[in-house]
This record gives C-alpha cells, sequence and structure tokens, in this order.
C-alpha cells in the first residue's frame, strides 16, 4: 500500500550520487508522520528537491562541457537539480491544498533526464509493545 510522503523523506535520482531529502514548507497545514505532508506541486528546485551530490548524465550541460574538457572521459559535476513539472502521477484520490498528495509511488522527472523516486516517505512511526 502507498505511503503519504512527508518533510525529511529520502529521495534519489537515477543520475546522482547521493541520497537527497524532500523538503516540505507548512503552507498546506497538514500533517503526516508529525511532518508537513507534501503534494504533487512540492517540486521546486532548492526548495523542495536539494541536490544529489554529483550529477552523472551528459544531458546536463555542465557534466558534458567537463567531459568534453576531460577529452571524453565522463566529469560528474554537482548536481543542480531541474525539475520543471509536478510529481506524477500523486494520489488520485486524495487531496491536500487542492493538489493530489504525494505517496511513495510518485516520480519526478528532472530536465537532464534523471527520474526521482522516494525510497522513504519520512514517516517515522513507533512501535508500541
Amino acid at each position: 500500500m502507498p505511503k503519504h510522503v512527508c518533510n525529511g523523506a529520502t529521495l534519489m535520482c537515477s543520475f546522482g550520487m547521493a541520497p537527497s531529502s524532500l523538503v516540505v514548507l507548512p503552507l498546506n497545514r497538514m500533517m503526516t508522520g508529525n511532518m508537513p505532508a507534501a503534494n504533487i506541486m512540492d517540486h521546486i528546485p532548492m526548495v523542495n528537491i536539494l541536490p544529489f551530490g554529483m550529477c552523472t548524465t551528459p544531458s546536463n550541460p555542465t557534466v558534458a562541457a567537463a567531459t568534453a574538457a576531460a577529452m571524453g572521459v565522463l566529469t560528474p559535476m554537482p548536481c543542480i537539480p531541474m525539475t520543471a513539472a509536478p510529481w506524477i502521477p500523486g494520489a488520485p484520490t486524495v487531496l491536500l491544498g487542492n493538489q493530489p498528495a504525494l505517496d511513495d509511488t510518485c516520480q519526478l522527472i528532472c530536465t537532464w533526464g534523471g527520474t526521482i523516486q522516494v525510497t522513504v516517505p519520512g514517516q517515522m512511526t513507533e512501535q508500541i509493545p
């Protein structure tokens, strides 16, 4: 069963070299797992989506330039996410701030070709004995 995503969720990009965290501002005033809940519009680069360490895709202009300067040897460069469109598809039956809520099955596409996925939804649940 899909899990709702909240602030602090762990993300990974298919061309990134390190995980990143989702930042959800408390604009929608909804909480899940005692953290601000996310919707599909939480996709703004360097606000919601932080860098994934180094980027390895040649479609990223900085990687392409560094690779060309290294005579064709792939040269990773710092990741600057370019996520122009919302997460897809969103939770179709749960609205949050008049937008579909974000669950851990959603994906986000980077302009440079990477696919960003949720690896840990960010909800911290305790087991009470």
